[in-house]
């Protein structure tokens, strides 16, 4: 096999096919019945063009990831990422675009509601030169959200609403799911993309600061066929971590950031906690703080475990060890915490300042050791 003169040197030239101009990146979870309709779509879309579809699924329980495996069989364009012990739309689709050599990016949910015709329009945006970044947006003249309802459009015009005011994004669809980037344009700022929560779009934004030339076009949202809606309150916990973390410039995370919330939650669990032993049950204050610690400590893990650290998420005989082991890295900050809080009710019977006081001793310990010894990484 000769060698190529323009490669570098020891680079052999290899027979076959270039690559793809376009890779659609399309993060999965339970949508086996949704995959191969997809690919159809695409192939009717896209005909002509050199592209592949990159699903990259989350070690689906559905067995989507099989079905992937079953179609790329069949077709060489598909292809699959299997993520073993790791979650999340955001670290998915980071994954799935790092893995494309293609010059041209696009980012497409699995559901079949985003509308594929338009993928074109979009490559020849910026093909032309006109755009690094192309978005398929609800809220332009001529685009429409008919797929959502009456309250979850609301919340979606609310959460771009705050995005534009609050990160400075001018976009009118930041929390749009659909979009394509030049590949030379997105690796740079891949390091700084947080790989947890589902606003992928408006983390490139917000940390491209400016410099990508974007244009929008409008698309209808369609309905759902097939599969379960993956809105819920832990998107909307995602969005407001996200946006905290942008205005702080990443200095605090977005894990950082669900962590604290959760914590706030805890302050709330153990002043309840607090009240209801002190006024119903009877119990000397510092019984009732050490009760309440204890109910404060449960929750935080749980949601912990459930939201902050749901890439690294334990079940089964795990979530009890981790339980265990998050009870014995937090016994000191539950010391601190029923110490300071029973000094400050001692010296001013004040109960839910000194109960505020305890929770927050406690949470700077717990906060501090539970990246390192309870979700660590496997």
């Amino acid at each position: 096999m000769g060698t190529n003169e323009d490669s570098a040197p020891g680079t052999a030239r290899l027979a076959g096919p270039p690559g793809p101009l376009l890779s659609v990146v399309v993060p999965t979870f339970k949508e086996r019945d949704n995959v191969g309709l997809l690919v159809g779509k695409l192939d009717r879309a896209l005909r002509g063009l050199a592209w592949e579809v990159i699903f990259v699924d989350d070690d689906s329980p559905d067995g989507t990831w099989s079905e992937v495996r079953r179609l790329a069989v069949l077709d060489a364009r598909v292809r699959c990422v299997r993520r073993i012990g790791r979650r999340g739309l955001a670290g998915a689709c980071i994954e799935g675009m790092l893995s494309s050599s293609a010059t041209y990016l696009a980012v497409m949910d699995a559901d079949l509601q985003h509308d594929e015709t338009y993928l074109p329009k979009m490559l020849n945006v910026c093909n032309a030169g006109h755009a690094d970044l192309v978005v398929g947006s609800r809220y332009v003249a001529g685009g429409t959200a008919a797929g959502f309802t009456r309250l979850r459009l609301s919340v979606s015009r609310l959460s771009n609403a705050i995005a534009r005011e609050l990160l400075k994004v001018d976009l009118a669809d930041p929390m749009s799911g659909f979009f394509m980037i030049r590949r030379e344009k997105f690796e740079p700022l891949a390091a700084a993309l947080s790989t947890q929560g589902f606003k992928i779009l408006l983390d490139i934004v917000a940390t491209a600061k400016g410099s990508l030339r974007i244009v929008e076009l409008p698309y209808s949202f369609g309905s759902r066929l097939y599969g379960e809606s993956k809105l819920s309150s832990i998107v909307a916990l995602d969005f407001l971590g996200l946006v905290i973390a942008k205005l702080t410039r990443d200095v605090v995370s977005l894990r950082f950031v669900l962590f604290a919330l959760i914590g706030i939650f805890g302050v709330l669990v153990n002043l309840a906690a607090l009240f209801a032993s002190l006024d119903l049950a009877g119990l000397s204050f510092a019984q009732a703080q050490s009760v309440g610690a204890v109910l404060a400590m449960t929750s935080n893990f749980a949601l912990n475990n459930r939201l902050t650290y749901r890439d690294q998420r334990l079940t089964g005989l795990d979530f009890l060890r981790g339980l265990v082991s998050f009870y014995l890295v937090c016994s000191v900050g539950a010391l601190a915490n029923v110490g300071v809080a029973y000094s400050l009710y001692d010296q001013r019977p004040s109960w839910w300042l000194a109960g505020v006081a305890g929770a927050l001793m406690g949470g700077v310990w717990n906060y501090a050791m539970s990246s390192v010894l309870v979700w660590r990484t496997r």
